[in-house]
């Protein structure tokens, strides 16, 4: 998930538990302690060896990837195309030798939804193609529109409305989304390709004395910008209701420049899209920046634009469950065999590219890591289990719905009536969550969200006790560039919930490349744009840590207190007249 629309993805980290009061005693442990950590770990050497091998020499990486992002292709939640990757998923799982492979439904997502063609052309004053996508859930326009554009800047307020009364009927509004202001394009940017230096790991590894970790997509619940994202995404909806009922042909909204275009819930008239009760009811495109300002440049000198306009789209069950896909290594030892070791990564995506880089890489890496496993005809003293989420883009719907249904029973405050809707993940607790009795067996779970680049270290969540066990399983692969471990938090993908629970949840640190700058929610997110040496590097890499946890004579540490219970900031602090 993390980042264009990192304000909002970045709050999932803190905003749902900032509210949480103060741990009583009995409940600052999801699970019991465990026991006493050996001042050495034993690392089996062989087994890095045999695993390293596997991985890259004989890796199945790609393979998954082509038949993942080529054949199945964007995997919105909800979707058919979701539906196939789910079985997909678990039909590769059982045919490498991982048991119990089935799919979890974690309940009802809201309508599916699928974009088969959507086309922008100009015809007046000149001809021109532009770039343009529909927007995730917007209503077909049911064959090709052709129509004057009008442009309307982005509206900041209702009273806005008034001006355009009777004006955009039959027209297709070239709207400036969110108030935002027009799109700019700097002709000297250049897309970066980013990698972390040493000077830079340094820096990651160095716990921030300020507390600011934005950078690992943690912000306060307190920040003004998150705040007004939150209730512009309500005004937005009641936006593309005017335009409904004013008859407009269709929005179109800019989306990025330089061939990148940005397509996930950011461009569309809400939040909740994906709802029958929020249904969108103009057709929308997201468009070129360029596309954009040629048009916003012949209407502002007067020069009238006419456009032909097709947005193939289809909805179907308007109550499409979301499912996960599990499957499991199951243990060996008779003493750890109901212990958990987890991965996973979520299989959802958006529509702009093929969902290749966010996250069908870490969910193939997950699978490539259970793969070598398998081939080794590892048997582990714990169960290894792989679990694929869906709904992450949307919220975390797939790993909070797994977290609650067998680790923690999450308590939520009441909304006030008068206060705007609140996305569900963004929901403060009244209190600490109760931990359910699978939770003293989850021994930890590994997360992979990041993009394609290669693993260089990981985040602990400010659990002390992991870090020297960490450093020592790194120093053997210090020569594939895993070297840095931080106690920074980092939010925004499917770990989270686990720190909710107060279960060791964690994300690896990963080589950027050009995740934020290119790929991240948009239409080059696409399979050319993996790195295959990264790929399998974070396979091995995966594959060895599910490996020693699994074997350890005792459970990894788990935090004193579950994250977010040590905050006693009240609700006000996100909304100040919630609790009126």
């Amino acid at each position: 998930m993390p980042s264009r629309n990192r304000l909002l993805a970045a709050a999932l980290a803190l905003s749902a538990i900032a509210a949480v009061p103060s741990a009583s005693p009995a409940q600052r442990h999801a699970a019991p302690s465990p026991a006493a950590q050996p001042a050495r770990e034993a690392i089996d050497l062989d087994m890095y060896a045999r695993i390293r091998d596997e991985g890259f020499l004989h890796s199945h990486v790609m393979e998954y990837a082509s038949a993942l992002f080529d054949d199945i292709g964007p995997r919105l939640t909800g979707s058919p195309a979701m539906a196939r990757a789910n079985q997909w998923t678990a039909d590769q799982l059982k045919a490498m030798g991982c048991s119990n492979a089935h799919l979890e439904s974690w309940g009802d997502f809201g309508m599916a939804w699928t974009q088969h063609s959507a086309s922008l052309a100009m015809v007046k004053p000149s001809s021109g193609v532009f770039l343009a996508q529909a927007t995730p859930w917007s209503p077909a326009t049911h064959g090709t529109v052709t129509a004057e554009v009008i442009k309307v800047p982005g509206f900041k307020k209702e009273a806005d409305f008034a001006e355009w009364k009777g004006k955009l009927r039959g027209k297709i509004v070239l709207y400036g989304h969110s108030g935002s202001g027009d799109p700019t394009v700097d002709p000297d940017k250049v897309p970066a390709m980013q990698h972390y230096d040493a000077a830079k790991l340094r820096e990651i590894a160095a716990y921030p004395l300020n507390g600011d970790m934005s950078e690992q997509d943690v912000l306060p619940v307190s920040d003004p910008k998150f705040q007004e994202a939150i209730k512009n995404f309500g005004f937005q909806e009641r936006a593309g209701a005017f335009f409904a009922s004013e008859g407009a042909a269709a929005i179109l909204v800019p989306g990025g420049s330089g061939g990148v275009l940005h397509n996930d819930t950011n461009a569309s008239m809400g939040w909740y899209v994906y709802r029958p009760e929020h249904r969108q009811a103009v057709p929308e495109e997201v468009i070129s920046d360029e596309a954009y300002g040629r048009m916003d440049r012949l209407l502002s000198n007067k020069v009238p634009v006419t456009v032909e306009l097709a947005t193939n789209t289809e909805f179907g069950d308007e109550h499409a469950q979301g499912f996960n896909t599990v499957a499991e290594i199951p243990g060996t030892d008779p003493q750890f065999k109901d212990q958990v070791v987890l991965v996973g990564g979520h299989l959802d995506s958006w529509i702009g590219g093929t969902g290749a880089t966010d996250n069908g890489a870490g969910s193939i890496v997950a699978m490539e890591a259970m793969r070598i496993l398998n081939t080794l005809h590892v048997h582990p003293r714990r169960t290894i289990r792989i679990a694929l989420w869906s709904g992450e883009e949307q919220g975390l719907y797939g790993s909070m719905g797994y977290v609650g249904s067998h680790y923690a029973t999450f308590h939520y405050a009441p909304a006030a009536k008068d206060a705007p809707e609140i996305p569900d993940f963004l929901r403060v607790m009244s209190t600490p969550p109760t931990p359910k009795p699978e939770a003293a067996n989850l021994d930890a779970y590994y997360n992979l969200d990041n993009g394609t680049g290669k693993l260089l270290g990981i985040y602990t969540e400010g659990n002390s006790g992991i870090s020297d066990i960490f450093q020592q399983w790194m120093a053997p692969i210090a020569d594939l560039g895993m070297t840095t471990v931080s106690q920074r938090n980092t939010g925004s993908t499917d770990h989270v919930p686990f720190q909710l629970a107060g279960l060791p949840g964690f994300q690896f640190i990963q080589d950027p490349r050009d995740y934020d700058s290119r790929t991240h929610h948009t239409n080059l997110d696409t399979y050319d744009h993996l790195s295959e040496p990264d790929l399998k590097q974070a396979a091995v890499i995966e594959a060895i840590f599910l490996y020693n946890t699994a074997q350890r004579d005792s459970m990894l540490p788990r935090p004193s207190i579950p994250m977010g219970l040590a905050n006693d900031r009240p609700l006000s602090n996100l909304y100040p007249d919630a609790q009126k």
